[in-house]
């Protein structure tokens, strides 16, 4: 899929990816916090910004730094055609406490202050807006920066002030002095408080008064709380390209939500049946299209993803398209619908395609083709002979998410052991890269080419991943424990971010 990032010749060419930053790095042996695990990442449009959510309900939000070493000539670089030389860089900007711990007293529900979702809003101002969300309450900050007066010092400090006599303000002498009756004191002490307005013998300069200075503090505000809309657990928020509206998802309801009312939602999807024992598929994840506002996917607990155009009716009972794979015959087991489960989908910046992530593989769609997918890539297909296994120890119910480049040329996804996968997609590519979550992320050795076909053909393109040992690369076992669940790719650069446990990782291509 060429969408004008470069000749389909240069994106064959696969990534050499390198390390750039960690945040929160673990040294060998140290217990992790079950409040410190990343639950969300999110870049905004710019790609200037970078926001973490965590499982204690924590926000914290890293900025950029290489871009602003360029200052007012950037644009002029720009101009030139200037490449800049230096990998991406960020850093700590802020963080805040977005969701406390909840117990839902009607249903006896307590209700964890897990970050689910980060979404950035429209800036304004030079304020940043983003939303992000728990199983049951949305909130919408604002991040701004105000400036504070701090007092930081005294104009006379008391050992140089002593030659010039008592300091105004400081303690009374010690000795005794005479009082009248009403309270005043009988004798001119200019270290005792006096209604008139003489000045100590020292003059003004003795006076000890505070020196302030402004400072630029960064402040988190909470501006809206969307808040008793969902009966069921929040998976998905989007925002609208109309920048007014957004959703938000459960298993059986899509909300409509404006971004300045907060006490109204509109269900435009309800899959919830009369009788819940016909209960048959659940909504697993929902996306608003990056350019029309009045479409949006969301997809199932079936392996179907469905595009709903919101002008047809108010309630969105029926679906533009359909998509989903056929099953193959004589395929089926017990962990068939299992598997089949979409834990993701994200729309190509340019609307044409939608990636999904289910259990074992990433696939991707074409909105004008419903037939099937026009590429498949297996994620860990050494692991299907061990799903009795994972069904034991419910890693089988894992929700992976996956991304899509700038440029719609490549898409990455997460496995176990800290592991997460890089394909190419673009018409000739056979790029399939598997790196590690550690300063050394092509530790892991690349697995082989395979013939590829044009993803311009109607037939989908199956791509396998690795061969089907059930070791990594480098001969070790899987770590079911360690799953690299949340990565975001950079809007307009080859840089991932992505969480393996509380550290947050970053690399460049």
């Amino acid at each position: 899929m060429d969408n004008g990032g470069g000749s389909s010749e240069a994106a064959a060419q696969p990534l050499e990816w390198k390390f750039s930053q960690v945040f929160g790095e673990r040294t060998a042996g140290e217990e992790v916090q079950e409040v410190d695990i990343i639950s969300a990442i999110e870049f905004d449009k710019s790609g200037d910004h970078l926001a973490t959510g965590d499982r204690g309900g924590r926000v914290v939000l890293f900025e950029r730094t290489d871009t602003r070493d360029n200052g007012g000539q950037r644009r002029d670089l720009e101009m030139m055609d200037y490449s800049m030389s230096r990998h991406p860089e960020f850093r700590y900007k802020t963080e805040f406490q977005s969701h406390e711990p909840e117990f839902d007293y009607l249903k006896s529900l307590e209700i964890e202050e897990k970050i689910n979702k980060i979404r950035w809003c429209q800036s304004a101002n030079s304020a940043l807006y983003l939303l992000s969300t728990n199983d049951k309450t949305i909130k919408l900050w604002k991040v701004q920066e105000k400036k504070v007066k701090k007092v930081f010092d005294w104009n006379v400090h008391p050992e140089k002030a002593a030659g010039n006599g008592p300091i105004f303000g400081s303690h009374v002498s010690a000795i005794p002095k005479s009082y009248m009756a009403n309270g005043g004191c009988g004798e001119r002490n200019f270290g005792c408080a006096s209604n008139d307005s003489s000045f100590p013998p020292g003059g003004v300069s003795s006076l000890r008064l505070p020196v302030t200075s402004q400072e630029t503090n960064l402040v988190a505000g909470c501006r809206r709380i969307y808040a008793h809309a969902h009966d069921y657990h929040i998976n998905s928020i989007s925002n609208n390209s109309d920048g007014e509206t957004f959703i938000s998802a459960d298993d059986l309801r899509i909300n409509l939500w404006n971004l300045e009312i907060s006490n109204q939602s509109f269900n435009i999807v309800d899959v919830k049946p009369a009788n819940m024992e016909d209960l048959t598929e659940v909504i697993t994840s929902a996306e608003f299209h990056p350019t029309h506002c009045n479409m949006l996917a969301y997809s199932s607990s079936k392996g179907s993803i469905r595009l709903i155009d919101m002008r047809q009716s108010a309630l969105c009972d029926t679906h533009s398209k359909l998509f989903e794979e056929q099953e193959a015959p004589g395929t089926r087991s017990f962990f068939t619908e299992i598997i089949a489960s979409i834990s993701d989908i994200k729309f190509a910046r340019n609307g044409r395609h939608i990636l999904s992530r289910d259990y074992m593989t990433l696939k991707l769609w074409d909105i004008n083709m419903d037939s099937g997918p026009v590429a498949t890539f297996q994620v860990h297909e050494h692991l299907r002979p061990k799903l009795c296994d994972l069904y034991e120890n419910d890693s089988i119910f894992d929700k992976f998410e996956c991304c899509l480049s700038g440029d719609g040329g490549r898409v990455a996804t997460g496995s176990y052991s800290n592991l997460f996968r890089v394909f190419g997609c673009s018409e000739g590519s056979a790029e399939s890269t598997t790196l590690e979550a550690s300063k050394n992320p092509m530790r892991q050795v690349q697995t082989p080419s395979r013939p590829s076909r044009p993803l311009g053909s109607l037939s989908g393109v199956v791509r396998r991943g690795a061969d089907n040992s059930a070791l990594d690369a480098n001969g070790n076992a899987f770590d079911f424990s360690m799953k690299l669940l949340h990565l975001a790719w950079h809007p307009s650069e080859n840089s991932i971010a992505c969480a393996a446990s509380n550290s947050l990782y970053m690399y460049y291509a």
